[in-house]
């Protein structure tokens, strides 16, 4: 049985909620921590990562960058994120993109994404800024999220990388 670590980035908790789904829908060995948790290197234990973040400017939070780029070589990894964007856009796409190139060495087995709830003040922000008016005025229609139906899909990702997994 390999061990598994669910590690993720967030500040609304939209992040966490998706982790703590994909972390329950495990079984044996497992662990899960926000990334400013790890120590360095720790993941370098576990034979299987789920790494999340929320999307922040179509791309990987900075915070996420320098885990992503140290992952060793083969290290199986899947990636999971959040965001305000309708789910299958470019824009939910690209951090997904962005993710693994910098995680190039590792063995990417997957990815998930669902809609999140963006921060009342990022919005507030962003309506006053005509080039992102339309964005937010999107994005405002992810409040519900991640929903339940998001977070049985999140489980559903995890199940099926363990599938993948054990067949690589």
């Amino acid at each position: 049985m390999s061990k598994i670590l669910v590690t993720y980035y967030s500040r609304t908790d939209n992040t966490k909620q998706v982790a703590e789904a994909i972390y329950d829908a495990l079984e044996g060995e497992k662990s899960i921590k926000p990334f400013q948790e790890l120590a360095d290197r720790e993941s370098d234990a576990f034979s299987l990562v789920f790494a999340g973040f929320p999307v922040h400017s179509h791309s990987v939070p900075y915070a996420v960058e320098e885990f992503l780029k140290s992952t060793p070589e083969g290290k199986k990894i899947a990636f999971f994120s959040t965001h305000g964007s309708l789910t299958g856009s470019r824009l939910s796409r690209e951090a997904l993109e962005n993710a693994t190139v910098l995680s190039a060495k590792a063995r990417m087995l997957g990815t998930f994404s669902c809609r999140g709830r963006v921060s009342p003040q990022a919005l507030e922000v962003l309506m006053k800024s005509p080039e992102h008016r339309a964005w937010a005025e999107m994005a405002a229609s992810a409040a519900t999220h991640p929903d339940a139906s998001d977070l049985a899909d999140a489980r559903d990702f995890a199940a099926w990388i363990l599938t993948l997994a054990a067949q690589d």
